[in-house]
């Protein structure tokens, strides 16, 4: 996992001064959207949680018509946008908004470490647990292209192509099953200083 070390959080507090002056980040608003994006949270967890369950239950499967279907990718993902989701409830909470036509993703990590990673509120763990799902979500966006185009590439040599698949359907299935475990306990600690 990467650190932050003191060059990035200088460049995080550079930007978000630089975005509270141009009016992107505002703070000491009305405190509307909490309820929205824990809604989202929930939503994006509870469909992370269906993906994988469908993906490994092969009754399931049949049951619901959607055999074979390998949704690991879109488990990390939606894992991934509940805990983002989350981030967003506690922002709001605070009465912090973030207005936008850039990465919305990159701006929000950016405020959540700036208000409260660097100020103590949010607890080292928690923020690991975020970075790690970006980090896998973005990695295995990238791989699963990669892996399209490659097997296609060696779709004529059958067994190597289906080795390869199977190790990599195996490592996909782990890492879903890791960023589920992760955003699970993410969304749980967030939801307790939530309610605080």
């Amino acid at each position: 996992m990467k650190t932050l070390d003191d060059k990035k959080i200088k460049e995080i507090k550079n930007r978000v001064k630089n975005y509270i002056t141009d009016g992107i980040i505002k703070t000491k608003q009305k405190k509307e959207h909490t309820k929205f994006f824990l809604i989202n949270s929930e939503d994006s967890l509870n469909s992370a949680r269906a993906l994988f369950d469908l993906s490994t239950n092969k009754d399931y499967q049949e049951y619901t018509g959607n055999i074979g279907l390998k949704g690991f990718l879109w488990v990390i993902n939606s894992s991934y946008y509940s805990m983002f989701y989350t981030v967003r409830a506690l922002l709001e909470s605070e009465g912090i908004k973030i207005k936008t036509d850039q990465s919305i993703h990159a701006l929000t990590f950016d405020t959540l470490i700036y208000y409260f990673y660097l100020t103590g509120k949010l607890q080292k763990r928690l923020f690991e647990y975020y970075v790690e799902a970006q980090e896998e979500a973005a990695e295995l966006l990238g791989q699963q292209k990669t892996e399209e185009l490659l097997e296609e590439y060696f779709f004529e040599k059958g067994k190597r192509a289906t080795f390869t698949y199977n190790t990599g359907e195996f490592a996909m299935k782990n890492k879903a099953k890791t960023s589920l475990e992760r955003a699970t306990k993410f969304n749980r600690e967030i939801k307790k200083i939530l309610q605080t």
